[in-house]
């Protein structure tokens, strides 16, 4: 959790904070997502979190991706704003948020792909076809429904 998010946390306790976040979905040559499957609600998802006082949000984004996922983003692409009250999620302990959140896409990356043990699972690439909504953590399906609209049968 970030800084100001566990600042933010401390003075309104579980209630609903507007979350502004950054997010990575990396796309390899053969066109599968890397995901990882979080540790808090066991559902698989890109890299992403919450950006930081005066942080650019590509910033953000690449460093999310560095910190859970171990690889370093080249060139990003502007992919999604997903917002609005299907975005609205309660964490398992409890934390209410209303997400902002910034979605872009990566397809020139590199590093040697680790997890962050805190909060990803386990790490793998999933071709578009593999990839089933009722898996996926709930506040990001809708950047996912974008995504199969655009790159789904292509």
């Amino acid at each position: 959790m970030s800084g100001y998010i566990m600042d933010m946390r401390r003075l309104v306790g579980h209630r609903t904070l507007i979350h502004c976040a950054a997010s990575i979905i990396c796309v390899n040559e053969r066109g599968e997502l890397l995901l990882g499957r979080r540790t808090d609600n066991h559902k698989w998802g890109y890299s992403g979190g919450a950006v930081e006082i005066d942080e650019k949000v590509e910033d953000c984004a690449r460093r999310e991706l560095l910190e859970e996922m171990g690889i370093t983003a080249e060139e990003l692409e502007f992919f999604y704003v997903n917002s609005g009250p299907e975005t609205h999620y309660v964490y398992p302990n409890g934390d209410e948020v209303s997400n902002v959140e910034i979605v872009y896409i990566c397809r020139n990356y590199h590093g040697e792909i680790r997890r962050q043990v805190e909060e990803i699972e386990e790490i793998r690439y999933f071709g578009i076809d593999e990839i089933d909504l009722e898996d996926i953590s709930p506040p990001i399906r809708p950047v996912f429904r974008e995504y199969f609209k655009r790159y789904r049968d292509i």
